[in-house]
């Protein structure tokens, strides 16, 4: 098996030019922030798309201030139409 180690330098070696043309006061992000940036939006448009989906489901029902359900002395439903669990 070769020296992997002669390898790996001399491809240091090519590499090392390549940076020295890089301005060190002008950073961007490229193609590959571009790309990241526009997944991660997608992504966060597909969860609101859902979470909004799912919300329009929910069947919340607000108690009434006055208490008229407990006057008339029935049971009365939590708020949000859930029942307790019985077990």
């Amino acid at each position: 098996m070769p020296d992997m180690s002669a390898s790996v330098s001399l491809a240091v070696t090519h590499l090392v030019p390549l940076a020295k043309e890089v301005d060190e006061n002008k950073v961007t992000p490229g193609v590959l922030g571009f790309i990241v940036f526009a997944v991660m939006a997608l992504a966060v448009w597909g969860l609101m798309k859902s979470m909004s989906k799912h919300m329009q489901k929910v069947d919340f029902k607000e108690a009434d201030a006055s208490g008229e359900e407990a006057a008339k002395g029935g049971k009365t439903e939590a708020v949000g139409g859930a029942k307790p669990r019985q077990g």
